[in-house]
């Protein structure tokens, strides 16, 4: 599956550019959280992370009830569109699981000559759709939607469900959390992967109807988190400031990245997130990215043919890192 290609990278040991992992380690609280856990990892955490949940709710404003917490968002949202998935809409380019779990899906597409920009007020909804997906910000582009529109498709659409994947929130976007109690048909899901920078902790979590998130945590492992994760995680949401701090800075590093590919002839386009879409044409991305691997760096085309070959989703990695990648793609486009 394509998606897979969005995980680890396996043993590769050189810079990856592919991945929307966070280049920076975790903050300083979450790793002594963590290591104070590991001596009582003998014991169950609360059950259903019971501290955890009741520190997403305080920080959300939304019933503690409501919320659902699982070893990453990935399975959470496997469940989503087991149950509600079977006729689904996505605004592509979106993230590459959403097509393969979907049984049927439909598609509003992107342009890339608006910047992949797109007024949701103007979404037009098949008759028949069972779930709305949207993504913000968006991956692959790193964009964000305006989410004013929301409660009017909510309103209109009674009978759809709409799944908002907050998974990069914490580094911009409005969040549409608070919102779930009002609308029986909304679901969010979110990530600690992202701008958390707990990817290998595994921590994710949704706000759903009262009835979802029941069903989801009766029919769910009652110790979803083992005890390191759980403390990194509450470790982390208490010091927001930081995340937030980083966050700039990350975008600042990717915009200087986008700067350096720009100058040598790469379209990229605006992103709001340490990650942006780039089209390297006339080169192929296929042809690029192999010859980067030889080079140490990691990368992949984003293969999807309305688009063309030439595009590539491109995280920023290190200020150090990117400069070798700068320099690698530099010899490689001469190359070409």
């Amino acid at each position: 599956m394509s998606a897979i290609a969005e995980k680890g990278g396996g043993t590769f040991q050189g810079i990856k550019l592919l991945l929307c992992e966070n280049p920076l380690p975790p903050i300083d609280e979450a790793i002594a959280a963590a290591q104070a856990a590991v001596p009582h990892g003998n014991f169950y955490t609360e059950p259903y992370s019971a501290p955890l949940r009741l520190l997403i709710s305080a920080q959300l404003g939304v019933p503690e009830r409501l919320i659902h917490i699982n070893a990453g968002s990935e399975l959470i949202l496997r469940q989503i569109f087991d149950r509600f998935g079977g006729q689904v809409h996505l605004l592509t380019p979106t993230y590459a699981l959403f097509p393969e779990i979907s049984q049927h899906y439909t598609q509003t597409r992107l342009l890339p000559e608006d910047d992949f920009a797109f007024d949701l007020a103007q979404m037009a909804i098949p008759p028949g759709t069972t779930l709305v997906v949207i993504v913000n910000p968006n991956n692959p582009n790193g964009g964000v939607f305006d989410m004013a529109p929301l409660p009017d498709l909510l309103r209109r659409h009674p009978q759809t469900r709409f799944l908002i994947d907050e998974a990069f929130i914490g580094l911009a976007g409005q969040s549409v959390a608070h919102l779930v109690p009002e609308y029986p048909n909304l679901l969010v899901t979110r990530t600690l992967s992202k701008a958390h920078s707990l990817a290998g902790f595994r921590i994710g979590y949704g706000i759903f109807p009262e009835t979802i998130a029941d069903d989801l945590n009766v029919h769910n492992d009652a110790y979803p988190l083992a005890r390191p994760s759980e403390a990194a995680a509450i470790a982390t949401l208490q010091h927001e400031d930081k995340i937030h701090a980083r966050a700039a800075q990350l975008r600042s590093w990717t915009d200087a990245l986008a700067a350096q590919l720009h100058a040598l002839g790469v379209r990229s386009y605006p992103t709001q997130t340490y990650f942006f879409l780039a089209d390297f044409a006339p080169h192929d991305a296929a042809h690029l990215a192999q010859a980067l691997k030889a080079r140490g760096i990691l990368i992949k085309p984003l293969n999807d043919p309305a688009l063309g070959t030439g595009y590539m989703r491109v995280t920023t990695a290190l200020p150090e890192d990117n400069a070798r990648f700068v320099d690698a793609l530099r010899e490689v486009l001469a190359h070409a």
